[in-house]
C-alpha cells in the first residue's frame, strides 16, 4: 500500500468526524509532517478482502453467529475475549500516567529543582515547604481532573453514539426444542432490535443501519437498500458510493473498493442495510491506522496557548529577577548562601504553581454547571470558546422554529386545493426508506390520508433514487400494474421544476411555456411569503423494462404541485434572540429553506435581517468578497453543507470566535469548521462526533444560558492569573528595593516560602467565585498582552505599603539592626500576606469590593482563614520554629491603616486604568 495515501486517507477521516483539533491535543497531528511508522499490515487488508468474498453461510459460522446476531451471553463473552470497540487513543490514561501529567508542568519542574537545591544546602525547612507545594499542586489538580474526567464521561454517556443491534432471543431456541421433542408449539416474538452504545459492538453483531448513522465498526453487508455511504474521509471520493449485499465490481486488493464492506468512520447518506459485525476497535481498518500514529507534537487551544504565554512570561521575569536579588543581597550583606537561598525562595514567589490547578477546577466546575443547564461538555476546553463566541450561526427549522411541521396545504400548479398531489407526495414518502425527515413525517401523518393507505397498499416498490445535498429531490419508483412503472420525485421547487417539461394543470397536461414558468414562480413565492416551505411534485411513467433506476432518469417530468408545510415560530425564540443580543452575540442565520420563508421566519422572532445571500451568490463570490459580505449579511439561505462550512470559515477568519448549532447530516462539515460546535441529543450520529457540546434542549434560551456559564468560567480563571500575576511582581519590586537598604534580609527564604504557600492556598475556592453582571454582558476574549501591562500596572503598588512596611518597623518600632531583624521581618510577613489576601478580594472585581461586589462565601471564607493563620503564626508558640517573634500590639492599628489606604489607592487606580484600558 501507498504511505502518502494512507497517510491522506486517516487525515482526511479525522477532518471529516470533526476530530482534528481533538487528535492535536491527544499527539495525534496528520496536518504536520508526522508520518504514519508503518503501513496498514497487509494481513488486516487480506483479512477484509478475504471476509467481503467468502460465502455468507460460511462467513456466518467463521464468526460464530447468525442472522438474527448474537445472545446477550454470547456477546458479552466476546467483549470479554477482544475488548471494547474503542481504537487506541480513546483508552483512558492509567492513573500513575495521569499523575505524572499533572506533576510534569515548568512550575512543578521548576520548583523541584529549587527543592533539590535546598536539600544540598541543608535548608531542610525550605525543602520541606517546597516539596509540599509540589505535592499540594499536583494532587490537587489529580484529583480534580480525576472528578473532571469521571463526570465528563458521565455525562458523555448521555448522549454517546448507538447503533441498533438484533439480539438473538434464547425463547426462540426453547420453542424450537419444544416442538422437536414435546410436539409443542410455541409463539416466541423472535430476535430484539435493542440500541447500543457503539462501544459495546463485538465482531458477529447484526447491526441495522439507516441515513445518518456512522458506520461503528467494519461491516460486512448482508442485505442492503438503496444504501448510499459516504467515504470522503477515506477514499476522496466527493459524492456517496451505492453499497451492496453482494459485490458487484472487479476483484481488489484494496478493501477500501469493495462495495459490500462498510468501514468505521464512514457515515449512511441515504437507505437502509443489515451487516454483520467484521472487526472492532483497533482491529478494524480504521484502528490499525489509529495505532500507528506517532506524533507526539500537540497543538494547544487558543486559550492554552495564552496561560502558556502568561506561564514563560512569568517565569522569564523570574529568571531575570533572581539571579538581581541574588546578587544584590550577597554584595550588600557578604552571605552569599544566605543571599542564593534567598533568590531561590522568590523564584518560587514567582511560580503560579496553582494556576494548572485552578485551570483544571474552574473548567471542570464549569461542565458540572453547564450539565445542570442542559448542555453536556464534551470538550473542557470548549468551555472557554463558549464564553468567547461572538457570532452563532445556526439553522431555521428547530432552533427558531417549533421543529413540529405541519402539512398546511396541497395546491395544483397555480395554488388550487388539490388531492392527487397529496396522493403522489403520500406514495412517495411512504416508499422512501432514506433520509425520512420532518416533511415525511408530516405527510404519513396527515389526518386525510386515510384513502391513501389504502391506495399505497395497491402499489408495489420498484426502486428508490434516494436524496442527496447536491440535487435536493429524491425519488421512488412504483408499479400499480405490471404493464408500467411510475416516477415519482419531490423536493426543491427550483430542482424540481428544473427536470420538467410539461405541467398538470386541470387535468391536462400542457407543455411549460415562458408565461407558465413565471406563474408558478408567482405561486410558490406567495406561498412561501405566508411563511410556507413549499416542496414540488412531480412524475412521469416509464415501462417496465428494468428494475434498477439512476438519476439519469430523472428527466422529462410532469409537474403535478405543491405541499406547502408550516413550523410555527418557538414562544422563546424572540426573548432568547434579545438576551444573545443583548450579551454581544451576533446570530446569523444558515439554511437550505427558501428566502422568503426563512425572512417570514424572522420577522416573528425579532430578528432584524440586514441582509440575506443566497448560495447561489455564495458560490460566485471570492473569498475576499464574502468576507466582506458575511459582515453585514443576517440571513444566508439556499444553502449546500459546503456553503454552510465557507461561511463559517470566512467569519473564523476575520476574527471571530464562531459557534454553529446544527444536527443533520449536512450541518457536519460546518460543525468541524466552527470553534465550537453545538449539537443536540437528538442529532444524527455524524453531527453528534462533530459537536463539543451537546444540548439536551433544542432551544437558544439554553444556550444563552451555556453562554453565560462559559463567561463566568473564563473570568474565574483570568481572575486568577491577573492577581497572582500582579502580587508576585509587586513583591519582587520591594525585595529589590529593601535588598539594597537594609543591612539584613527584609524576609527569611522559610517566610517567603510559607508566605507563598499560605497565598496559594487561599485562592484554591477561586473556582466558585461569584462574577460580577458586566463580564457577562460580552464575550470574553483571551488577551495575553492585558496581562503584562495589567501585571506590571498594578504589581509596584503593593510595593509602595511594603516599603511604607519597612519605614514603619525601622523608625517607629526601631527594627534597624541585624538584632531586631527578626522583628522587622515579623512585621513585613504578616503585612505582605494580608496585602497579598486583599488583592484577591481588591482584583476580583471593578466594583468596590465587600459593598459592591461580594466575593462566594467559599472564598471569603478560606481568605479569611488564611489572614487569621498569618496573624496568629508569629503570636503563637510556633513563632520561633518559623524564626518569627510577636508583635507588639501597637503594631496593629498602623498595619489596619496601611491595608486601608492600600485598598483606597487600588480601587482609584482601578477607575483610571479601566477608562483608559477597560477591565477585562
Amino acid at each position: 500500500m501507498n504511505l502518502d495515501l494512507l497517510k491522506e486517507t486517516f487525515a482526511g477521516f479525522i477532518r471529516a468526524r470533526g476530530m482534528d483539533r481533538h487528535f492535536r491535543r491527544l499527539g495525534m497531528d496528520m496536518f504536520r509532517s508526522s508520518p504514519l511508522t508503518k503501513e496498514v499490515p497487509q494481513t488486516i487488508a487480506q483479512s477484509l478482502v478475504a471476509s467481503s468474498q467468502t460465502d455468507l453461510d460460511a462467513l456466518l459460522r467463521q464468526l460464530h453467529t447468525r442472522t438474527d446476531g448474537l445472545t446477550e451471553q454470547e456477546a458479552d463473552a466476546v467483549r470479554a475475549e477482544v475488548g471494547p470497540n474503542e481504537v487506541e487513543h480513546e483508552k483512558p490514561l492509567s492513573w500513575w500516567v495521569h499523575l505524572w501529567h499533572c506533576y510534569k508542568n515548568p512550575f512543578n519542574l521548576l520548583l523541584t529543582v529549587l527543592a533539590a537545591v535546598s536539600y544540598y544546602t541543608e535548608d531542610m525547612k525550605a525543602t520541606i515547604v517546597i516539596g509540599s507545594m509540589v505535592i499540594l499542586s499536583t494532587l490537587m489538580r489529580f484529583i480534580q481532573e480525576s472528578r473532571s474526567n469521571n463526570a465528563a464521561d458521565k455525562l458523555k454517556e448521555m448522549v454517546s453514539n448507538t447503533a441498533t443491534v438484533i439480539r438473538h432471543d434464547v425463547v426462540q431456541d426453547i420453542a424450537e426444542e419444544a416442538q422437536r421433542y414435546f410436539d409443542v408449539t410455541l409463539h416466541p416474538k423472535g430476535a430484539k432490535r435493542i440500541e447500543l452504545p457503539i462501544k459495546k459492538l463485538v465482531p458477529g453483531d447484526i447491526v441495522q443501519l439507516s441515513a445518518g448513522d456512522m458506520i461503528p465498526a467494519d461491516l460486512r453487508l448482508l442485505s442492503a437498500k438503496d444504501l448510499f455511504v459516504s467515504q470522503a474521509a477515506m477514499t476522496g471520493e466527493s459524492l456517496p458510493v451505492e453499497k451492496f449485499a453482494e459485490h458487484r465490481g472487479a476483484d481488489a486488493s484494496n478493501p477500501l473498493e469493495l462495495d459490500n464492506l462498510c468501514f468505521m468512520g464512514t457515515n449512511v447518506v441515504s437507505g437502509s442495510a443489515t451487516a454483520v459485525v467484521l472487526t472492532t476497535g483497533k482491529r478494524t481498518y480504521f484502528g490499525t491506522l489509529a495505532e500507528r500514529v506517532t506524533s507526539t507534537d500537540r497543538e494547544p487551544t487558543a486559550f492554552q496557548s495564552g496561560v502558556n504565554k502568561v506561564s514563560w512570561l512569568l517565569i522569564r521575569f523570574m529568571l531575570v529577577m533572581t539571579p538581581i536579588v541574588f546578587f544584590i543581597n550577597g554584595y550588600t550583606k557578604g552571605d552569599w548562601v544566605e543571599a542564593f537561598l534567598f533568590g531561590l525562595s522568590i523564584a518560587v514567589g514567582l511560580t503560579p504553581e496553582m494556576l494548572p490547578m485552578i485551570v483544571t477546577s474552574t473548567l471542570a466546575k464549569g461542565a458540572v454547571a453547564l450539565s445542570r443547564k442542559k448542555v453536556i461538555v464534551k470538550r473542557l476546553d470548549a468551555i472557554q470558546n463558549f464564553g468567547a463566541m461572538d457570532v452563532l450561526c445556526t439553522d431555521k427549522t428547530g432552533t427558531l422554529t417549533q421543529d413540529k411541521i405541519f402539512l398546511e396545504r396541497h395546491t395544483g400548479i397555480l395554488g388550487e386545493p388539490n388531492d392527487e398531489v397529496l396522493q403522489y407526495a403520500y406514495l412517495n414518502s411512504f416508499y422512501q426508506t432514506g433520509l425520512k425527515n420532518l416533511l415525511d413525517v408530516a405527510v404519513l401523518e396527515h389526518a386525510e390520508l386515510q384513502r391513501e393507505m389504502a391506495i399505497a397498499s395497491a402499489y408495489r416498490k420498484v426502486d428508490e433514487i434516494p436524496f442527496d445535498f447536491q440535487r435536493r429531490r429524491m425519488s421512488v419508483v412504483v408499479s400499480e400494474r405490471e404493464d408500467h412503472h411510475e416516477l415519482i420525485c419531490k423536493g426543491a421547487v427550483e430542482e424540481i421544476v428544473s427536470i420538467c417539461t410539461h405541467a398538470r394543470n386541470n387535468g391536462e397536461i400542457v407543455p411549460f411555456t415562458p408565461e407558465l414558468l413565471a406563474e408558478i414562480r408567482e405561486t410558490t413565492a406567495s406561498l412561501n411569503a405566508e411563511g410556507l416551505r413549499v416542496v414540488a411534485v412531480a412524475a412521469k411513467d416509464l415501462p417496465p423494462t428494468k428494475e434498477t433506476y439512476s438519476v439519469a432518469d430523472e428527466s422529462d417530468l410532469v409537474l403535478i404541485g405543491y405541499i406547502a408545510f408550516l413550523d410555527p415560530p418557538k414562544e422563546s425564540t424572540e426573548p432568547a434572540l434579545t438576551a444573545l443580543r443583548e450579551h454581544g452575540v451576533t446570530v446569523k442565520i444558515l439554511t437550505g429553506d427558501n428566502e422568503l420563508v426563512t425572512a417570514k421566519i424572522c420577522r416573528e422572532v425579532g430578528l432584524e435581517v440586514d441582509g440575506m445571500l443566497l448560495g447561489s451568490q455564495v458560490e460566485k463570490m471570492t473569498d475576499a468578497e464574502l468576507s466582506i459580505a458575511v459582515e453585514k449579511t443576517t440571513v444566508f439561505a439556499k444553502l449546500s453543507p459546503t456553503h454552510k462550512e465557507r461561511i463559517v470559515r470566512v467569519l473564523h477568519d476575520k476574527g471571530h470566535v464562531v459557534g454553529f448549532m446544527g444536527d443533520g447530516i449536512n450541518d457536519a462539515p460546518a460543525l468541524r469548521a466552527a470553534d465550537i460546535g453545538i449539537s443536540v441529543d437528538t442529532a444524527v450520529d455524524i453531527a453528534k462526533e462533530a459537536a463539543d457540546l451537546i444540548l439536551l434542549e433544542k432551544s437558544l434560551m439554553v444556550l444563552e444560558e451555556g453562554v453565560l456559564e462559559g463567561r463566568k468560567t473564563f473570568s474565574n480563571m483570568l481572575k486568577y492569573i491577573k492577581m497572582t500575576a500582579s502580587s508576585n511582581f509587586g513583591n519582587v519590586f520591594s525585595v529589590l528595593v529593601a535588598s539594597a537598604f537594609l543591612p539584613f534580609l527584609p524576609m527569611l527564604p522559610l517566610h517567603l516560602l510559607v508566605q507563598n504557600l499560605l497565598y496559594d492556598v487561599s485562592q484554591i475556592s477561586i473556582p466558585f467565585d461569584n462574577v460580577d453582571k458586566e463580564f457577562l454582558e460580552k464575550p470574553q476574549r483571551w488577551n495575553p498582552g492585558e496581562i503584562g501591562r495589567f501585571m506590571v500596572f498594578f504589581g509596584p503598588v503593593s510595593s509602595i505599603f511594603d516599603i511604607s512596611t519597612f519605614a514603619l518597623m525601622w523608625y517607629v518600632f526601631g527594627a534597624n539592626s541585624p538584632d531586631h531583624q527578626t522583628l522587622f521581618q515579623s512585621g513585613w510577613f504578616i503585612e505582605g500576606l494580608l496585602s497579598q489576601t486583599l488583592i484577591v478580594h481588591m482584583i476580583r472585581t471593578r466594583r468596590i469590593p465587600f459593598i459592591q461586589s461580594r466575593a462566594s462565601w467559599p472564598l471569603m471564607g478560606m481568605t479569611l482563614i488564611i489572614m487569621c493563620i498569618g496573624i496568629i503564626l508569629p503570636m503563637s508558640p510556633l513563632a520561633s520554629y518559623f524564626k518569627l517573634q510577636a508583635l507588639p500590639l501597637s503594631y496593629f492599628p498602623w498595619l489596619l491603616a496601611i491595608l486601608i489606604a492600600y485598598g483606597a489607592l487600588i480601587q482609584l487606580m482601578k477607575k483610571w486604568y479601566t477608562r483608559r484600558y477597560g477591565w477585562q
